[in-house]
């Protein structure tokens, strides 16, 4: 059996299964956590909260160190980077509401000032005896090799909590992603969901921080429920679906690092998460490239069709190559151009519908109704029979459709 297989199977060594679970739970809390930052359109977020978890730990190792404690302490860290997180988030949300700026400008602001910060302290921590050995710099891109079965306690811990807080809190948070103001009008506060919101995605930025690193963690944020959307039109499944991507995406990267150790992790589960995007962008049922491909190609089937059947009864010469080949291929008409008894019925039926909806506009001056005809509509699919036996009534004995050379 391969590496991978081995890896996937968790036969790949301790270690190596370790980092495969808490990358699974990471990628299915992310996922799902992510979705209504998505929804919200508001997915830069998570990259100005990435950047401002920076300085966090750089001021908690340092906080840490100075109080004679192990300044690689994960729970230190993560409170640090938490604090700041949180910090920026607000400040970002004040900078939005108080002042001209419009949020694209607050987060990019913020998220220039906090990374710099860090980068700073990074600098600073560096020059300091307790910290040539801190190894703070794998906090940037992920250091899931270093994993400790306290850390996979960490992240399964904390995502689940924000999974389920999420479950928990999906309703107001559907309705405030939607329609804010609809939200206000039924009694939620719209700002105090919009701070929940934003707090679950700086928990699961911080619990991700140890695996995949500040910067990859925004695409696990991101990439799960934009995949999810593809696959659905309904909130309350984009956030399992999401989840479920995320999780897989972990999972199955974690599963290549382990199987090629000269690749560093969390950039392999970002890019495992951005494959399955690119698989549901393209065959994704609903909305993937292929599946529209096919729609409009047979758009376009029907549209021939029906025009040429509606040349056949009028007895007019038909010109357009594809809509004389179609006629043919369904044995609509004959090689020699002349229709068949087939191609003579439903031209007739089509002529007679195109008369019943003149009847229908008359009758119904509903234009929600009527404005529904598009010329390919079946007329049974909008009118009832008796409605249908009225119109025809109106219309008089139906006209058969001669042939032509």
């Amino acid at each position: 059996m391969s590496p991978f297989f081995d890896a996937l199977l968790l036969n790949a060594g301790y270690n190596a299964a370790l980092v495969a679970v808490g990358a699974g739970l990471l990628g299915f809390a992310a996922g799902s956590s992510g979705t209504f930052l998505f929804l919200r359109k508001r997915a830069l977020l998570s990259d100005a909260t990435a950047h401002a978890t920076l300085p966090g730990v750089g001021i908690a190792f340092i906080i840490m160190v100075s109080l004679g404690y192990d300044g690689r302490s994960l729970i230190g860290l993560l409170i640090g980077s938490a604090v700041t997180a949180w910090i920026g988030l607000l400040m970002i949300e004040w900078i939005a509401r108080r002042t001209r700026l419009a949020e694209d400008a607050a987060i990019g602001a913020v998220l220039g000032s906090f990374f710099g910060l860090g980068i700073v302290l990074l600098t600073i921590i560096q020059t300091m005896s307790a910290g040539r050995q801190a190894g703070l710099e794998g906090f940037l891109l992920g250091s899931a090799a270093g994993m400790l079965y306290q850390d996979a306690v960490v992240i399964a811990i904390g995502g689940s909590l924000a999974v389920f807080a999420t479950w928990l809190l999906r309703r107001p948070m559907t309705l405030v992603a939607f329609d804010a103001e609809f939200a206000a009008a039924m009694g939620y506060n719209v700002r105090r969901i919009d701070l929940l919101m934003m707090g679950l995605v700086v928990a699961v930025t911080v619990i991700g921080l140890k695996l995949v690193g500040l910067i990859l963690i925004v695409a696990m944020l991101i990439i799960p429920p934009v995949t999810a959307r593809f696959w659905t039109d309904r909130s309350d499944r984009i956030i399992w679906i999401a989840g479920v991507f995320g999780g897989l995406s972990g999972y199955v990267g974690a599963a290549f690092s382990a199987s090629a150790p000269a690749m560093p992790t969390g950039p392999l589960i970002v890019l495992t998460a951005a494959a399955i995007f690119l698989v549901s962008l393209v065959f994704a049922p609903a909305r993937g490239v292929a599946a529209v491909v096919v729609r409009h190609h047979r758009f376009q089937r029907r549209v021939h069709r029906r025009q040429g059947l509606l040349s056949l009864s009028r007895a007019e010469p038909i010109r357009e190559k594809f809509t004389l080949r179609l006629l043919l291929r369904n044995g609509l008409i004959r090689p020699d151009g002349v229709p068949t008894d087939t191609g003579r019925a439903q031209a007739a039926k089509v002529a007679r519908d195109e008369r019943r909806w003149d009847i229908a506009r008359e009758v119904h001056q509903d234009a929600g109704l009527t404005g529904r005809y598009d010329g390919l509509t079946p007329i049974e699919e909008v009118f009832t029979p008796d409605e249908i036996r009225d119109f025809d009534r109106r219309l008089g004995p139906p006209v058969a459709v001669r042939g032509f050379a």
